[in-house]
Parts: C-alpha cells; structure tokens; sequence
C-alpha cells in the first residue's frame, strides 16, 4: 500500500491562525460599538447637563467647568480606544504646552475629525474654534456653548473673540487650514489668514502641532461608514513657537507659518501623509 500524497492531505495548521483573525475582527467590532455608544451617550447626556447649566452657572465658572468636561470625555475616550488596541497613540509632545502659563496658539494641521480630541486631552483649558455647525450638533453643542468655544472663519468678531480670549490668559487650539486637509493635497491645505490675524492682534506666539496617521479614517472624503484597519496610528509632536514679528503682515506671517508645516510634514518619518491612500 503506498503512503498517501501528502498534497492530498488538508492542513489544519492555518485554522488557528485563521480563528485568531476572525477573533480578532469581531473583539475589534465590539469595542468601535462601544466607542461609538460613549460618544452617543455621553455626548447627549453633556449637551442636556451643560445646555442646563449655561442659564445657571456665571459665566466664567461656566467655561472653565464645560471645558473640563470635555478634557475628561476626551480624556477617557482615548484611554479606552489605546485599552482595546483599536489605537495607539502618544500624547505626550503636548504636555509641555500644558505647562505654559502665557497665552499662546495652538496650531495643529487638520489630518482627521477628532483632532481635538487628542488635543483637549491633554490640555483641559483649550479654547477651541471650530465650525459654527459643531456648535449646533445634538452631540456637542450644549458643552462646546457653554465652554465658551468660538466658531470659526476670518471674521471681525472671530479674530476679536479670540484675541480677547488669548488677552484673559487662554490656550487657543486653532487649525489653521481651517478645514480638513483635502485628499489631494501633497502635505497641507493652504492656511487661511485667521491664524497670523490673531497672532498679530494679540501679539501671542503660535505653536505648531503636526499630526500623523498610517489611515485616512476621518479625514475629509472618507466614508463614515467604512471601517479602518486597526490598530490606528496617530504621531502628535510639537514645533518651535512663531511670533509675529515687528511690522510684519499677516500674509507674510501666513506663508513663514505654511512654510514650518510644509518642511516638517515632509520629512521621512513612518506615518509620513501618503497621497491618493
């Protein structure tokens, strides 16, 4: 009798491996189903609770109690994404902005939709501006209001707003884009004049943040609906400051500013933006 073929015979030895995928993928579904009911949930319940709380509290108290609010949220949230392995990303470039007691911009470019998220995580009194519809949203409006954020665009009332903010002693995060960084963009959307507008009203250094990702997840064209691959990598680090020199215009301002961002995104680096990805 001749021994059998051993092409003929099936190997289990892929079945494992397989199984761990398969595992792997459903424990990954699970923990974006509880991302998404944290972000819900919370999201609704802060809106009812600071929405309350905005015809209550003075002013002052009210900002700075929905302001750390939401650095707690956010907080939290990325400890749970980096616990269930759907993240893993390092904040801890930002903690040197946290230690600044002066006023100062924050610049990050604008990769993807929770930006600010990493950011406020680390920096609990933030003063975000952001797109008058986030004001609006059922899920962020009642505490962005009450926090005190700022909406956004080049306007008279925005440059005042946050130049009187940065004069009380703020930390402005402003991206300077003023937008997400389009798809076919090489390194970074042109930068809108906002940013220098502010920098030279109120006379206050900017700090660019640069942001990496090996994923488009969130970044402007991406479907909401399709998943990425996980885990997701994110690389935050932190510039040298800018300010605003003598005499110098806000054009001038804006093209130094566009020209740090563009040197540094295009350095070599692991999670360097990929175009057309």
């Amino acid at each position: 009798m001749h021994p059998a073929d051993p092409s003929a015979i099936p190997s289990y030895r892929a079945a494992p491996a397989r199984t761990r995928s398969l595992v792997r993928v459903a424990l990954d579904w699970l923990a974006m189903t509880g991302a998404l009911l944290y972000w819900g949930i919370l999201g609704l319940l802060v809106t009812i609770i600071c929405g309350t709380l905005s015809f209550i509290l003075p002013r002052k108290a009210g900002e700075r109690f929905g302001r750390q609010v939401h650095h707690y949220i956010f907080r939290y949230f990325v400890v749970y994404l980096d616990a269930t392995g759907l993240l893993k990303v390092d904040l801890s470039a930002l903690e040197k902005l946290g230690r600044i007691s002066t006023p100062i911009i924050v610049a990050p470019n604008h990769a993807s939709l929770w930006d600010a998220v990493f950011i406020i995580a680390r920096l609990p009194q933030a003063i975000c501006v952001m797109k008058n519809a986030i004001l609006r949203n059922p899920f962020l409006g009642g505490g962005s209001r009450l926090s005190g954020y700022i909406p956004n665009g080049a306007t008279p009332r925005m440059i005042r707003d946050a130049a009187e903010a940065l004069r009380r002693g703020g930390q402005l995060l402003l991206f300077p884009e003023g937008t997400r960084t389009r798809p076919c963009e090489r390194w970074i959307n042109p930068l809108k004049g906002g940013c220098a507008l502010i920098a030279l009203r109120a006379r206050v250094p900017v700090y660019p943040v640069f942001i990496r990702s090996n994923t488009r997840f969130l970044q402007k064209g991406w479907p909401l609906w399709r998943p990425p691959a996980f885990p997701i990598e994110i690389d935050i680090s932190v510039g040298e400051p800018l300010l605003p020199e003598k005499a110098e215009s806000a054009s001038g301002f804006t093209t130094r500013l566009q020209r740090v961002y563009d040197q540094e995104l295009a350095k070599s680096h692991p999670l360097r933006r990929q175009t057309g990805v």
